[in-house]
């Protein structure tokens, strides 16, 4: 897929106020921290899009942009950053859970999972609630370029084995990295394919 424009529409924390079109919606979540806004940046081959930070879940709103004029990204709010109060963690939860329920042109999750590190219980239970909601998703795994081979397959087969205990077909897996590019072309060509699929 070439990126012939990338535009920011909007940020909120309200699902009502989301943008009204029509249009493919894929969503980007993952914990505070795992490289959200580096990785959407190099994606759509624009350096400050959406805005990174060296501070974890400094993404508290609903952040969209429109690709291509075609499809929306949607950049929503880290999970599990323990520095922010409960209430707080609370109500990220609560507007994820109103967006992922409500919005209607939504086509899939990209849950973002640190590939540097064995699989963490709350990816693993957000999953989980997505299998159980019936909405779906791919894996993304970002900062493959920190760490070495054996690490990361040892990462990646402990994912499997613990997604294997939920599903019979594992989700689609894909491998990135915002420094190198890496990856770039296998979710890009997701989006494209699946958009394809919906006659956009």
């Amino acid at each position: 897929m070439k990126i012939t424009s990338a535009e920011f529409i909007c940020s909120n924390t309200n699902v009502a106020l989301c943008p009204k079109e029509a249009i493919p919606e894929y969503a980007f979540i993952g914990r505070s921290n795992v490289g959200k806004s580096s990785l959407i940046n190099m994606l759509v081959e624009r350096k400050k899009l959406a805005k990174t930070s060296s501070t974890p879940g400094k993404t508290r709103l609903i952040n969209h942009f429109k690709i291509n004029d075609s499809w929306f990204l949607a950049d929503l709010p880290g999970y599990g950053y323990a520095k922010v109060s409960k209430k707080e963690r609370d109500s990220f939860g609560k507007m994820i859970e109103q967006y992922a329920t409500r919005r209607t042109n939504l086509v899939c999750f990209l849950v973002l999972i640190d590939a540097r590190i064995p699989p963490q219980q709350i990816d693993l239970d957000f999953m989980e609630w997505l299998g159980d909601s019936n909405l779906p998703f791919v894996i993304v795994l970002t900062k493959v370029d920190k760490i070495n081979q054996a690490g990361k397959s040892k990462n990646l087969g402990m994912l499997k084995e613990e997604l294997s205990q939920h599903w019979e077909e594992l989700p689609l897996i894909l491998e990135t990295s915002a420094v190198k590019g890496t990856g770039k072309e296998e979710v890009m060509g997701f989006i494209d394919e699946t958009n394809r699929k919906l006659g956009v």
